[in-house]
């Protein structure tokens, strides 16, 4: 999946612009839905642990990107029920 390579390279060099991430986000979607969002959710969950535990500068840069996606399926999932 082309959106983790993304991710992982915005955290790598410990920056991310917000439409990098709305739009990661979106391409996540497209190509496979809200099953897709939530794999790279808990990817990202799993991940921001792991990097907190050893204390990576980056870690709170994963923790945004895990409260992004999270964000997104909360107003995905609004979307839907609004239709």
């Amino acid at each position: 999946m082309r959106a983790l390579e993304t991710i992982a390279h915005t955290i790598k060099i410990g920056k991310v612009h917000p439409t990098t991430v709305v739009n990661t986000l979106i391409e996540v979607e497209n190509e496979g839905g809200t099953g897709a969002l939530r794999r790279v959710e808990r990817h990202l969950a799993l991940s921001e642990e792991a990097l907190r535990e050893r204390a990576h500068p980056h870690s709170r840069l994963a923790r945004a990107w895990l409260d992004a996606t999270r964000a997104y399926l909360v107003a995905h999932a609004e979307c839907k029920r609004a239709v």
